[in-house]
């Protein structure tokens, strides 16, 4: 029974490594894409119907590719899809949501000090969120704001700034940064889904009746693909950010995540311009630069929450079974002896100004609400304290494994 948290970790590691696996797939092809279309050059050899052509050289091999900005006169007998990447990355992150942020509200998705949300509260919020940026976003994109593609980007820059705000308001600061990442995430995947395989499929379908396909249903489609181009950094951003409390735990995070949708704009914008031959615009390395000086400055704020706050927050049935557990005095003192001097409000170990990953290790409650993490970390393996600095002996670390499983009897 007690070790079912080891299992319900490796399980969440599986998982991210597939979410990983997918991501790296989708964005590859992605990037790829955006750079071929962008390179796509006229010859006066051209089929009819061919908007461009380009030669690359790779793995000891030339390829020579032609575009059809509708579709070729013909279907090709062999046709390649590229979709899977997208929907599996999108399952595994919604997975790796349940089992992190939804199964682990209570430490991870509620901030109580800010929200007195029920975990059910929270799961709802978080779930209906991510479906309503989704159908806004889509009702922007099919209204007049279409023709007017830069007026809509600013428009769903407003509506991401509006979001990370909101989800700062109830969740904690790990959350906010993973959910808006979510957000993203899933207008890029549906834009996949609803909008830009569909098309294809009513291009495809054309083609087969010996029908002429109407070129509009390409114009959609690159609407919704320039904008998953110039989201893909942030969102990157924002999922690895959930590791780095100067980030994560500020008091300005969610304008941190806003800065950062800003500079994925200016370096697609240097590589887009690039690779379309339309000159190198290094002046936007200099505007990348600039705004993440700002989120270095702004990532100084002070954290949330005091000693105070979090003593005032209740514990959870949970978290006071573990505080009554046989061993709980002798491995608070273990953990106030071996990782407090990191994991503190105001830590005093050189070189470390925030708690790593924002975990807290001082009171009993801090020690109860991180059980889990402490048993899996410093317990049934010698992840902490790294490099065992604070010289934590194997009778603390037994001593930490038995007060764990004790609380699980």
């Amino acid at each position: 029974m007690y070790d079912l948290a080891a299992f319900w970790d490796w399980g969440a590691f599986a998982v991210r490594w597939l979410h990983v696996i997918t991501a790296m797939a989708w964005i590859g092809s992605s990037f790829y894409f955006i750079a071929l279309d962008l390179g796509l050059r006229k010859s006066p050899d051209l089929p009819a119907g061919a908007h461009g052509e380009e030669w690359q050289v790779h793995g000891g091999g030339f390829y020579h590719i032609r575009k059809y900005l509708v579709a070729p006169a013909e279907m090709p007998e062999h046709l390649v899809w590229f979709k899977w990447e997208s929907y599996t990355t999108w399952l595994s992150g919604a997975a790796l949501m349940m089992i992190v942020y939804w199964a682990g509200a209570e430490l991870f998705l509620i901030d109580a000090a800010k929200a007195d949300l029920s975990v059910f509260q929270g799961i709802v919020i978080s779930a209906v969120s991510l479906t309503l940026g989704w159908i806004i976003y889509d009702f922007l994109c099919k209204s007049k704001l279409g023709d007017r593609p830069t007026l809509l980007m600013v428009l769903l820059f407003v509506m991401l700034v509006v979001m990370g705000w909101g989800y700062n308001q109830i969740f904690t600061g790990r959350a906010m940064m993973l959910h808006l990442g979510a957000f993203t995430a899933t207008i890029m995947t549906a834009n996949v889904f609803f909008i830009i395989m569909p098309n294809q499929r009513i291009v495809v379908e054309d083609l087969k009746a010996g029908r002429t396909p109407d070129p509009k249903y390409g114009k959609i489609a690159k609407l919704r693909s320039t904008h998953n181009n110039y989201l893909t950094l942030p969102v990157i951003f924002l999922m690895l950010s959930t590791h780095y409390p100067l980030a994560f735990a500020t008091e300005y995070n969610w304008v941190i995540a806003s800065l950062v949708f800003l500079m994925g704009v200016s370096i697609r914008h240097y590589f887009n311009s690039k690779h379309a031959g339309k000159g190198v615009p290094n002046w936007t390395w200099l505007i990348t630069a600039l705004l993440f000086i700002i989120i270095v400055w702004l990532s100084t704020a002070p954290m949330y929450g005091t000693v105070e706050e979090a003593e005032l927050q209740p514990l959870t049935p949970y978290e006071q079974r573990m505080a009554k557990a046989d061993g709980f005095e002798k491995a608070h003192e273990v953990v106030l002896g071996r990782c407090s001097m990191c994991h503190a409000r105001e830590p005093f170990w050189d070189g470390i100004l925030w708690a790593p990953k924002g975990v807290l290790l001082e009171t009993e409650a801090d020690v109860a609400r991180n059980a889990e993490l402490i048993y899996l970390q410093s317990g049934i393996t010698h992840a902490m304290p790294p490099a065992n600095i604070t010289f934590m002996e194997p009778e603390d670390r037994a001593a930490i494994v038995r007060w764990f499983r004790a609380a699980q009897m």
